[in-house]
């Protein structure tokens, strides 16, 4: 018999704090987020198995609440070593520009099997899943440990796999979410259909709780999905500038500053589809940029950075959903107060 787990319908504010790896998320951007009555998560991805334990406990000192932790599920590479040699050689000039050297373009698995080590260890209240899912039988084993399993899906096809694979909730990502698409395929197209669609088709279809992300930054966002039937509204884009976030000031400056006008899907970063604003970087890069995660993450790293460090927002990722126009600073409390 299976220990009773959290359950994601109970939250006395539906809102959740989306994982967004790479810095924005911090152990204190999650424990906000449940303290105000939501659900705050420790995005996994890019971390050592230690340091994801050192966040996981962090957070527990600052809450007593739930907190959840996003896993990037392992895929085979779709890089080919002539693509990611020919890419690497189209960004020496951001290399000249910036004084930095490209770096190397690896494959890993992102240390999934340590980190699931780390969950079934330190067991937060709920783990979710982008890029992929767990087999069966690591999902069984997170949910006899007490862990609740959500799984992120962008289509109806994945949504199905999740449900057969076994999580106890699935989170629909719409096509206006900011940052990485959680597509299965890494090389497919992403799947245009809008969030209200694909969260009314996803209702219908499957027997669990859903959760609605993608795009979403105000009340009435998050009213609307409630009212079209998920349990829960996950936001990343509206607490980009909470106080509470590690979000660069590059970062928290592009997001206000009036020259950036739109955002853009684009794998140049990281060789896999993501979001964020259109800047220099994309214009110049996205037709030579191949698939290729994470080799091309690894292999742009160091540029980015550089960019970052020289204050340049046109030379690093700065992702961002559709409706970041919208957002503003504050805490997390006064944000999820305006959500609700």
């Amino acid at each position: 018999m299976m220990p009773d787990r959290f359950d994601l319908t109970a939250l006395s504010v539906p809102v959740i704090v989306a994982p967004m790896a790479g810095g924005p998320s911090t152990p204190e951007l999650a424990a906000a987020g449940t303290n105000a009555g939501g659900l705050g998560f420790i995005a996994a991805g890019y971390l050592r198995a230690d340091a994801l334990a050192e966040r996981i406990t962090a957070a527990r000192q600052l809450t007593t609440g739930p907190l959840g932790v996003n896993l990037f599920a392992p895929q085979p590479s779709a890089a080919t070593p002539e693509a990611i040699e020919k890419y690497a050689a189209a960004l020496a000039s951001e290399a000249q520009r910036y004084g930095a050297e490209p770096g190397k373009p690896v494959y890993n698995d992102d240390d999934w099997a340590a980190k699931l080590d780390v969950l079934l260890d330190l067991r937060p209240e709920v783990a979710s899943f982008t890029f992929g899912l767990p087999s069966p039988e690591e999902c069984t084993r997170l949910k006899a440990s007490g862990i609740t399993t959500v799984g992120t899906v962008t289509s109806i096809y994945e949504a199905d796999a999740a449900v057969d694979c076994g999580v106890d909730a699935i989170a629909v990502q719409g096509p206006s979410a900011g940052g990485h698409r959680g597509t299965f395929d890494p090389v497919a197209d992403p799947n245009p259909l809008p969030l209200p669609e694909l969260l009314t088709a996803a209702v219908e279809r499957v027997d669990v709780p859903v959760i609605a992300a993608g795009g979403l930054v105000s009340a009435e966002d998050v009213r609307h999905v409630l009212a079209h039937g998920a349990v829960a509204a996950q936001l990343g884009t509206a607490f980009l500038l909470a106080d509470e976030a590690g979000s660069s000031p590059v970062h928290r400056t592009a997001l206000q500053d009036p020259q950036f006008t739109e955002t853009v899907v684009t794998k140049a970063f990281s060789g896999r589809y993501a979001r964020g604003l259109r800047n220099r970087f994309v214009d110049d890069h996205e037709a030579q940029a191949p698939f290729g995660y994470p080799e091309v993450h690894y292999l742009t790293g160091p540029l980015r950075a550089a960019a970052v460090r020289a204050g340049d927002p046109h030379g690093t990722n700065i992702w961002a959903g559709t409706g970041f126009k919208s957002i503003r600073p504050g805490s997390v409390a006064d944000i999820m107060t305006n959500l609700v």
